[in-house]
């Protein structure tokens, strides 16, 4: 009986070479590694600076930290130092074979370095290159997550009222960044389908935080009202985002968007006549009304058991959930697939970045490890390996 061929990995084939330290250029790096491409990793000698970010649970002379780990599965580390002409001359061979370059300088620096698109697709003109900064190509400030958040409003908008603003506990901004880089590189792709021509990529982190604002932007720009900080509750939507604590301890939130959905939440919570009182009769009302809402759900919720209520819930189809930690949510059973499996080299799981799937495609099972410092540099030479023939400028 025959089998079914394997999926094809669709980037099989795919040349791409990271220049690109910290987050949001190696989460690309990774997500194109777990699409097929082959990602060579070029790092100074003393390293991608998160090879450091130890937390205090970790070996202290480990050089494949959690945070690295998190962004640099399936990549061959060379370590070359792009003040040497020798090791310039390397970097300039790979990128002619190379079909992407990820990049993260400063602006202005890759220039000194002679790395940027310019200088590369000289020798490539088919190179796509994506290009990450802080605050676009004309602003040679470096960028900074925490930073950026603090400015494009993110902070202020994550507190308490009355509280100091928060910053998201990841870097969202890079991840931000990086997704959208990601949609510029597969644009540039299809681009280079059709007239086989390269390009240069450009994606900042406030560019990616602003375009993110999404509905709180948008309230600024229809309504000229600022969007004011209301922890975790929903500016236009009751009840929503609110965190409550049920009997048995479990935290739980709602995240009701009808009129239909919180008259069961409240036969679910046997209190049927509050969707019944004026006041809590439409979405408006409930907004208008949400202190004294969230009071009445506050203290009835503390009266029940989280567990039999988010079941309750959910046989309803009122949207809910508990509030889990981090390793709590990776410990469920639906959260399998999006775990890589450990290896010899590294016994511990890893985090896809590739969370799409299609029965057309496949994304790589057995991922190499995040790769120690300079794990590939010998092989730069092997025929087998990394080799590249010497480039001519414009070929």
């Amino acid at each position: 009986m025959s089998q079914t061929p394997a999926a094809p990995l669709p980037l099989h084939g795919l040349r791409v070479l990271e220049l690109a330290a910290v987050l949001a250029g190696p989460q690309v790096g990774q997500f194109l590694a777990e699409l097929g491409a082959e990602v060579i990793k070029i790092e100074p000698p003393a390293g991608d600076v998160t090879r450091s970010w130890r937390t205090p649970a970790e070996p202290a002379d480990t050089d494949v930290s959690a945070y690295f780990a998190c962004a640099n599965w399936g990549k061959q580390s060379v370590v070359l130092d792009l003040r040497r002409a020798a090791d310039l001359d390397r970097v300039h061979q790979l990128a002619a074979q190379a079909d992407i370059v990820l990049a993260s300088y400063k602006p202005g620096d890759a220039e000194k370095l002679q790395v940027d698109y310019a200088t590369l697709s000289a020798w490539n003109p088919r190179l796509i290159y994506g290009q990450i900064s802080g605050y676009g190509p004309e602003v040679a400030r470096a960028g900074y997550d925490a930073v950026v958040q603090a400015e494009a409003g993110f902070m202020h908008l994550n507190g308490e009222p009355g509280q100091p603003p928060l910053k998201m506990p990841v870097a969202l901004m890079d991840l931000l960044a990086a997704h959208q880089l990601k949609e510029g590189l597969l644009t540039a792709l299809y681009r280079r389908e059709r007239t086989g021509r390269g390009a240069l990529v450009q994606v900042s982190l406030w560019e990616a935080g602003l375009a993110s604002l999404a509905n709180q932007g948008s309230t600024w720009l229809v309504t000229g009202h600022d969007p004011q900080p209301l922890g975790s509750a929903h500016p236009s939507i009751a009840p929503y985002g609110t965190v409550y604590q049920a009997a048995d301890g479990r935290r739980l939130i709602l995240a009701v968007g009808s009129d239909r959905q919180f008259q069961d939440l409240c036969a679910a919570l046997q209190r049927p006549e509050w969707a019944r009182e004026a006041r809590f009769a439409t979405n408006k009302d409930r907004v208008q009304h949400r202190a004294a809402l969230e009071a009445l759900l506050s203290g009835r919720i503390g009266e029940v058991s989280g567990a039999e209520l988010l079941a309750a819930l959910e046989a309803a189809a009122v949207p809910a959930g508990a509030v889990r930690t981090a390793g709590e949510a990776l410990s469920q059973p639906s959260a399998a697939a999006m775990l890589l499996p450990a290896t010899t080299d590294f016994p511990h799981p890893g985090l896809r970045t590739v969370a799409f799937r299609s029965p057309h495609w496949a994304t790589a099972a057995g991922l190499a490890a995040p790769p120690t410092l300079g794990a590939h540099t010998a092989a730069l030479d092997d025929a087998d390996g990394l080799s590249v023939e010497n480039p001519t400028p414009g070929g």
